[in-house]
């Protein structure tokens, strides 16, 4: 609050200067409303120096310097100053404020010495080289709290600018994290109940009874997407409850076969090496990437088999998704829009949705087609960094 420091200031000067002039009654020109209004001026520029950083410390050192060549007695008159400069400094105004001071300070030594005889009050006797020392001291000191002062200010700025990027960062870090969730559950889900909606409505005159096995899968596929979803929703609501749901991890991987082969795709699966528990994270990138995989065979492949492989290495996991191909018929698109199944390897959300899963471990996902003509995804996640 700019007011309430400079009505202090203004205060200070006006009783300071009171009891200095008491002091040196005979000595210096008495107060008198000249006086009184220069006394002013210094506190009334405090005002727009944070706006006029310049502008308030040349003021308020022309003010002083006009104040001491009118022979007043010396008192608090440099407090003005003193706050002017340091605001100035403050601001970047460094250079400004060393002139204003600069400037008081050759005034003071016009007045005291080479003009002394030709302003009031009459008899006045130098000041002595030992308070100029002084004056110089004081400016010195002025000057090297303003500096400090700006030093720590920066310091602060610069600190939170960093915790506002970071925080930026954690922001988008998150909404890319619920954008492949949503993602990896929409799309599994949507392609499993497309692939039996066409079941059903293929069958639903002539086979009835499979015509409802298919919307049975409908309804299971749908009602474990809208859990899923709910569960990525009501983290957004509420960043700090725990989950009210463990997220999917290879413990459910029969689950995700069975729902391949409700839409029409038959998966087998094999482990290799010695298996061992895999961290939170790297169980549901593990889940997430065998999912996308399987997506885009059931959309995009004209094969209605897939081999899942699981290699446990030394400090490392690798994921490989086989089918024999070809791309199907009028699709040779992944399910957002880049070629990832039976075609050359695109860069769809799904592939990327992989690739950022896995970096995001330390670990690298890749897809591509294979040389017999069917494709594969292998990614690698390093157990270790995942822990």
């Amino acid at each position: 609050m700019p007011w309430l420091s400079s009505f202090i200031v203004l205060v200070v000067q006006q009783a300071g200067s009171q009891g200095a002039a008491a002091g040196q009654e005979g000595v210096r020109t008495s107060l008198d409303v000249y006086a009184r209004l220069l006394l002013a001026v210094g506190p009334l520029l405090l005002l727009v120096r944070h706006r006029l950083p310049r502008t308030a410390a040349f003021g308020t050192a022309a003010a002083t310097v006009v104040y001491l060549g009118a022979g007043y007695p010396y008192g608090p008159v440099f407090l003005s100053l003193a706050v002017a400069a340091f605001s100035a400094v403050v601001a970047g105004e460094r250079y400004a404020a060393w002139g204003a001071l600069g400037l008081v300070w050759a005034g003071h030594l016009l007045a005291g010495f080479p003009l002394r005889d030709h302003l009031p009050p009459a008899g006045d006797q130098p000041p002595g080289w030992q308070g100029e020392l002084l004056v110089a001291a004081w400016i010195a000191a002025v000057l090297a709290a303003a500096e400090l002062a700006r030093t720590r200010r920066q310091e602060w700025v610069r600190r939170r600018a960093e915790e506002e990027a970071a925080e930026h960062r954690r922001v988008d870090e998150e909404r890319l994290r619920i954008a492949r969730e949503l993602h990896d559950v929409l799309a599994h889900s949507i392609s499993v109940i497309n692939v039996q909606a066409g079941v059903g409505l293929a069958l639903l005159d002539s086979d009835r009874e499979q015509a409802r096995t298919a919307l049975t899968t409908i309804k299971s596929a749908s009602k474990e997407a809208l859990g899923e979803v709910r569960q990525v929703l009501d983290t957004l609501r509420a960043s700090g409850d725990a989950p009210r749901a463990p997220a999917p991890g290879l413990g459910r991987l029969p689950e995700l076969t069975a729902q391949a082969a409700d839409a029409g795709l038959d998966v087998s699966t094999a482990t290799g090496g010695d298996v061992v528990p895999l961290p939170p994270g790297a169980d549901l990138a593990a889940f997430r990437i065998i999912q996308e995989a399987l997506t885009n065979v059931v959309r995009h492949s004209g094969s209605r088999s897939a081999r899942v492989r699981l290699s446990y290495g030394p400090g490392e996991l690798r994921i490989d998704v086989d089918d024999d191909g070809p791309a199907a018929s009028g699709g040779s698109g992944s399910s957002d829009g880049g070629t990832t199944t039976g075609g050359a390897a695109g860069g769809g959300n799904g592939l990327v949705g992989m690739r950022e899963r896995a970096a995001a471990l330390g670990g690298s996902a890749e897809a591509g087609p294979r040389g017999d003509g069917g494709f594969r995804v292998t990614a690698r996640l390093p157990l270790a960094d995942a822990r």
